[in-house]
């Protein structure tokens, strides 16, 4: 059965690449332009797996990992954030509020594809 990952975030380029990285792994990808709109998508689609950045307008990544955890369905799904940050505070800020893992930008699609097959398994 084909697993579906929910991307989000607020740069269509990086929207796009996440799509194709995915896709080409026989991923079902479905996407968010920000937390706001990701918090709509998860209320159609049930992911196995959510991709998320930072520093989006509307809703940040933050308060979209909080707004994910909050939800009992969704309490073990795992969140992983891609973002260019790579301060601790802010790692550590994530963890707190649920992320499962933290990846930097640019993202290595292999690396990444990695990843998600090892917080899916």
């Amino acid at each position: 059965m084909t697993k579906t990952i929910l991307t989000v975030d607020d740069s269509r380029t990086m929207r796009e690449m996440l799509r194709i990285a995915l896709a080409d792994a026989g991923y079902n990808v479905v996407q968010a332009e920000d937390g706001v709109h990701g918090l709509e998508v998860l209320e159609t689609v049930s992911p196995d797996a959510i991709i998320t950045d930072i520093n989006m307008p509307r809703m940040d990544g933050f308060g979209f990992i909080e707004n994910v955890r909050v939800h009992e369905t969704h309490r073990a799904l795992p969140i992983l954030v891609l973002t260019t940050e790579s301060d601790d505070q802010k790692k550590d800020r994530a963890r707190r509020a649920g992320a499962t893992g933290w990846i930097v930008k640019p993202f290595n699609p292999v690396k990444l594809v990695d990843a998600i097959r090892r917080v899916t398994a």
